[in-house]
């Protein structure tokens, strides 16, 4: 089933499931959260009486949105295509939770007792505890007691762990044109190893996988990685951050360049220690003004905001620090380093005078 915050709220009918989610969901809202429900029914989905012109097109094969100001819903045949495709039902579950996933910091499941997700079980007056073969109960909600507020206390520990289980992905950009260096910057070297090397050897150890963004000759130290172009009606940075979102959308990306050659492991776990719910972006801050879009996490949330830059014309992925789901932490000052860039000989070679890790960004 799919990682991330994705919590069942289950109970026999009549335990009071359906309330204590509308006592709990505008408190999440209040706090900023974007929050979707799916509720199970075994009957299946009415949403137009029978006979309405809506009913009549989806029954004719066709999937319906309904739409009014304010408001959309959309009815699909989802779970005919995925049982085509000889798929499940719980598979078809799976597959709603990612969408949903990547738009909302929470999706509350009502019901699915059965289906192997984190649960909170609401206690029937009759039944106050949930039969053996409900499993991963996170927390009871008693009978009688106040609910409300037991379920917010589970959320709040559950929530940031949830948030953190989403994949590690780690894409390094690999130096565009150079036209400034007047070599390609990933095969410069730097204290033995090139530049690529050194940013790979890095990110490694945090990610599932770790794959390079662009075109371009590469060290054979990286020979083993996946390459990834960039889309082809794309340039700049935003291409090789769309183009790995793309490629795996359920991930959480870490995404470096080339050029940044005293990367090294404590700035990568800082920098993964200040995701939390409701923030889809880490973009650094090291100047009053500057936010560095390159190592710098993309949670999956983030792609429909930067697929609209980019339909908008706007290639700079650094226009996403002006979003409110946005984080943009200082780095502590030992750690500053890793973010600096080397684009020219002269930067490259004061790098190389300065020497190591500790040089001043």
């Amino acid at each position: 089933m799919t990682a991330g915050p994705v919590l069942a709220v289950c109970g026999w009918s009549g335990s009071g499931k359906t309330t204590v989610l509308r006592e709990v969901i505008p408190v999440l809202v209040e706090r900023g959260l974007s929050v979707a429900t799916v509720k199970h029914d075994a009957h299946g989905i009415q949403v137009d009486p029978r006979g309405k012109d809506s009913d009549h097109l989806f029954e004719a094969g066709a999937d319906v949105m309904l739409h009014a100001p304010g408001q959309s819903l959309i009815r699909t045949h989802q779970a005919r295509a995925v049982h085509a495709g000889g798929g499940t039902p719980s598979g078809d579950l799976s597959a709603a939770l990612s969408a949903l996933l990547g738009e909302y910091d929470v999706v509350l499941v009502e019901g699915h007792k059965g289906t192997p997700l984190p649960k909170v079980w609401v206690a029937s007056e009759a039944e106050p505890n949930p039969p053996d073969e409900v499993t991963d109960v996170r927390a009871v909600l008693p009978w009688g007691a106040s609910r409300k507020e037991a379920l917010l206390r589970t959320i709040d520990d559950w929530l940031p762990r949830a948030w953190r289980a989403a994949p590690v992905y780690a894409g390094v950009l690999t130096g565009g044109a150079s036209r400034r260096m007047g070599w390609p910057k990933q095969l410069l070297t730097f204290e033995g190893k090139t530049f690529l090397e050194r940013v790979v050897e890095v990110l490694e150890p945090f990610a599932r996988r770790t794959v390079l963004l662009g075109d371009g000759p590469f060290p054979d130290a990286c020979a083993h990685l996946p390459r990834l172009p960039d889309p082809p009606d794309l340039t700049g940075p935003l291409a090789g951050i769309l183009s790995a979102m793309r490629w795996e959308p359920g991930a959480t990306w870490v995404v470096a360049a080339c050029d940044q050659p005293l990367v090294r492991p404590p700035a990568v776990t800082w920098l993964l220690d200040r995701r939390e719910p409701g923030k889809w972006a880490i973009l650094p801050r090291l100047s009053a003004k500057g936010r560095e879009p390159l190592l710098a996490v993309y949670d999956a949330r983030a792609r429909k905001i930067l697929e609209s830059l980019a339909a908008g014309g706007c290639l700079a992925p650094s226009a996403l620090a002006e979003h409110p789901r946005t984080l943009s932490p200082a780095p502590p000052l030992e750690l500053a380093s890793a973010w600096r860039n080397v684009n020219t000989r002269e930067e490259l070679e004061a790098l190389e005078r300065e020497g190591g890790p500790g040089a001043a960004p």
